[in-house]
């Protein structure tokens, strides 16, 4: 893998198209989660600080047990595999607050190769051993979701230049998740639930039994609210919910010309390539596809990515990037002097 900066999100530039437009700003929002976004270092420390205390005060039984002095340590993190580089700035944030040094050797974004040396730390030994193995598990996981959000996104626009890979609500760090995703070049989706309406089959189910004839009731009553919303979305399971959809949006739409660029999607879940492609098709037939944005999602993994892309949607959500990554495989190497005598342990963790 080339050392070269990767595409992050709403940071690349986004082409003139309509279309490309309308889903950036709908589903790329990975730029708002920085240091500088209160909510975002709250997250941050309410994760890391939860792997470290008890009680809510600090606490390190095997350091408290062994009776660690405050003697000096080094220590680097280190890359096992090639992968794309993501949590430097949390980690950094991380380690400093817990009064090390710590001194960043790449930047996020970039890509990594196996045996490069990414970030060094330095400080008094209780402190390094009570927080170096919270901060590399931080960065195992962000680096993990960053890299398999790379590839997923690369394979998709292999096959459709237009199609974007997204992750879910489903994130067990939360915006951390988030921001890997985004740092691997992927959409964030929603940040949170007061950021866009979207429209579920749960909701539905009260306005009407049949799908075709809810969606444009729901829609009807939540196209007012738009202007606090980053986009609106709605759920359906198969043709005719998609037809009305699309028929609905395009009444909706009117013609009011400021709402031309506001992005309204429609969610494909659980259908299968065929069943997608047909439903682009009639979208097509009755000239609704420039109105809409289509989203799918529902179990969709590496091997089936590339048959929905071929579909030309315009994003593909995939909450196994979040809820069942896999680690990034970093390690620690610690330089720590054994007891009063100088003499140096060097340790790989």
């Amino acid at each position: 893998m080339a050392r070269t900066q990767i595409p992050q999100g709403d940071l690349v530039s986004i082409p003139s198209s309509s279309r490309e437009s309308r889903l950036k700003s709908a589903l790329f929002h990975g730029g708002k989660l920085t240091l500088e976004n209160p909510d975002y270092v709250r997250m941050l420390q309410a994760l890391t600080e939860a792997l470290q205390s008890v009680d809510g005060e600090p606490c390190d039984l095997t350091c408290s047990a062994l009776g660690i002095r405050r003697g000096h340590a080094q220590a680097s993190i280190l890359a096992n595999e090639p992968g794309v580089m993501a949590g430097m700035a949390e980690g950094l944030y991380f380690y400093t607050y817990h009064g090390l040094k710590a001194k960043s050797l790449t930047a996020d974004g970039q890509a990594i190769q196996a045996g490069q040396e990414l970030l060094r730390l330095e400080g008094q030994a209780e402190l390094l051993l009570s927080s170096e193995r919270v901060g590399l598990n931080l960065l195992q996981r962000m680096c993990g979701i960053a890299t398999a959000t790379h590839r997923l996104a690369e394979a998709a626009r292999k096959r459709s230049a237009h199609t974007h890979v997204v992750v879910t609500r489903k994130t067990p760090w939360g915006l951390l998740d988030k921001r890997a995703a985004h740092l691997g070049g992927g959409g964030t989706h929603r940040l949170g639930l007061g950021d866009a309406i979207l429209i579920k089959s749960n909701h539905l189910r009260l306005f009407a039994v049949q799908e075709a004839e809810a969606v444009p009731l729901a829609l009807t009553k939540a196209w007012s609210e738009r202007q606090k919303a980053a986009f609106i979305e709605v759920e359906v399971t198969g043709l005719e919910g998609a037809l009305a959809a699309g028929r609905a949006f395009q009444d909706l739409r009117g013609t009011d010309a400021k709402s031309d660029s506001y992005p309204c999607l429609i969610m494909l879940d659980n259908r299968s390539p065929g069943e997608v492609a047909r439903i682009i098709a009639a979208l097509r037939a009755e000239s609704l596809w420039d109105n809409v944005l289509i989203e799918v999602s529902g179990g969709i993994s590496e091997e089936t990515l590339g048959a929905y892309a071929d579909c030309e949607v315009d994003a593909i959500s995939i909450g196994a990037l979040t809820h069942s990554c896999r680690a990034l495989d970093l390690r620690s190497k610690l330089d720590i002097k054994a007891g009063d005598s100088g003499r140096v342990v060097r340790k790989d963790a």
